[in-house]
């Protein structure tokens, strides 16, 4: 019964002064990305951390494809066999990947959100590599 008057008064104030209902806006999360470490000797593991951060649990960002690409040439997509959603399931927010980087060099990751060919999300991140022993990377 009070989660009914709660929903009730808050369609109330949702309707304001003119007695109106009008239809509350959803919002979308926001897509962050981390790299660790950000400055490397090379050969260099760099692990990158993706969040969806704030927003409602909307299906549009349920079980997305991630696409991640490298900044050095390399792609890499994962897609999810996830059940069908239904009201209330949580979104998944957190992504994590791990890369290497065999030379030295400035990169750019960047990760995708995708659902239906359609991009939902991006963020990106930038790497640098610096030359470690016996790095043979072009100067």
């Amino acid at each position: 019964m009070r989660r009914l008057l709660a929903g009730l008064v808050l369609v109330l104030a949702a309707a304001g002064s003119t007695g109106k209902v009008s239809a509350m806006k959803i919002q979308k999360p926001r897509l962050d990305l981390r790299a660790t470490p950000r400055v490397a000797f090379s050969p260099a593991n760099v692990l990158l951390t993706a969040e969806l951060v704030g927003g409602d649990e909307v299906e549009e960002f349920y079980c997305p494809a991630l696409e991640w690409s490298w900044g050095d040439g390399g792609k890499s997509v994962q897609e999810s066999d996830c059940p069908p959603f239904e009201a209330g399931a949580e979104l998944a927010r957190h992504f994590s990947a791990e890369h290497g980087y065999r030379h030295a060099g400035e990169y750019e990751i960047t990760i995708r959100l995708r659902r239906a060919s359609r991009s939902l999300a991006m963020a990106s991140a930038r790497v640098n590599v610096r030359p470690g022993l016996g790095d043979i990377s072009p100067d």
